[in-house]
Order: C-alpha cells, then sequence, then structure tokens
C-alpha cells in the first residue's frame, strides 16, 4: 500500500482539524446542549447545577410556550419555587433582616423551598396544601414549576406535583431569569402564606 503524497495527508489533516474546530465551537448566545441524566428520584443536593431536559410526568416547556399557556385564558397557575434564605445563624433578634426581593412572573405564587430533595413535614404540608387549594379541585388546571435556569428545586418540584398525582404539570426550566431575558416583566412577589 502507497503512502498518500503531501497533498493528500494535507487534505486529510485539514479534515481533521476542521472536524474538531466545529465540535468544540461554541456559538455564543446558544444554548449548550448537555446531556445530563434523568435521575429515578429527587435532586438531593447542589440544587444550582445543570438539569436534565424533562421530569418524569411533566412537559416542558419554554418562554414561548408559557406565554401561550397564560394567553388561553384557562387554568395556568403560575409556581416559583425560588427558595428563601433563612435568616443568618446568629444575627440578633433586635436586628431586623429582610432578605433580597423576588421578582418573579406576573400573577405567579411563591412557594418557597418545597423543591428540596426531602421536605420536612412543615414543607410538605405547605407545599401539598397550596397544591389542592391552587387547582381547587379543577382536574384541568396546568400547574406551571419554574425559578432560576439550572434550577433543581423547580425540577424537584414538578416531579413531585406529577408523582402526586396532578395530571397537567409542566415545568419551565428558563425560570424567571429567562422571562426577563425575552423582554418580558417581572413583578415583586411575597411567600405564599401558611395554610391554617
Amino acid at each position: 500500500m502507497s503512502r498518500p503524497d503531501h497533498a493528500t495527508r494535507g487534505r486529510h489533516l485539514g479534515v481533521l482539524a476542521l472536524g474538531v474546530a466545529l465540535s468544540v465551537c461554541v456559538i455564543p448566545g446558544a444554548p449548550l446542549l448537555a446531556q445530563v441524566p434523568v435521575p429515578d428520584g429527587y435532586r438531593m443536593s447542589e440544587y444550582r447545577a445543570p438539569v436534565p431536559d424533562r421530569v418524569p410526568g411533566a412537559i416542558t416547556v419554554d418562554t414561548a410556550e408559557v406565554r401561550a399557556l397564560i394567553a388561553d385564558g384557562g387554568d395556568t397557575i403560575l409556581i416559583d419555587v425560588l427558595p428563601r434564605p433563612p435568616r443568618p445563624p446568629g444575627l440578633p433578634e433586635t436586628t431586623v433582616w429582610a432578605p433580597k426581593p423576588r421578582h418573579s412572573l406576573p400573577g405567579a405564587i411563591w412557594l418557597p423551598n418545597v423543591g428540596f430533595g426531602v421536605l420536612s413535614d412543615g414543607q410538605h404540608r405547605y407545599f401539598s396544601e397550596h397544591l389542592a387549594g391552587l387547582g381547587g379541585g379543577r382536574p384541568a388546571a396546568r400547574l406551571v414549576f419554574f425559578c432560576l435556569p439550572d434550577c433543581w428545586m423547580s425540577w424537584n418540584a414538578a416531579k413531585r406535583a406529577a408523582a402526586w398525582g396532578y395530571r397537567n404539570v409542566y415545568w419551565y426550566p428558563d425560570g424567571s431569569d429567562g422571562w426577563s431575558a425575552a423582554g418580558l416583566a417581572l413583578e415583586p412577589v411575597e411567600p405564599a402564606p401558611h395554610v391554617d
């Protein structure tokens, strides 16, 4: 077998170099398509990390699809699950503590701290009672869960709602940052009160 000449070898190296360049090329502004595996259970730690592209039992939606769900006028309930930081330990009781305000999608209900992998009894009750109240017994109610991009809190919350039997669960992985990046307004929101 004869060896390829310099020109042929040069073409092969050029094609190889082009292939390598294309395989690592990142177009500015384009999302990276990381293949994050869907876990069997819930995410238990490191809640700000790349997420899978789907939640079992839920429909993944983007900003345009969330807007369409809202515009449809049906029973669409936006549920923000971004955690609220706890009062810093050791802060004197006489010191006023005000966490950073949360700005969310207009009309969203903020249920903070319900997206952890394991919920305390109080968190479980808070989440389940609010979902029951928000749905109001309407089986067609659409529950759209979100927080921020790369936020497992919304992934866990959507998966948990689907596991509890809610049939119209949507997951908006771009969250409030994606909404704002699309030029859409956010509004201040307060945590939903505990149900008595």
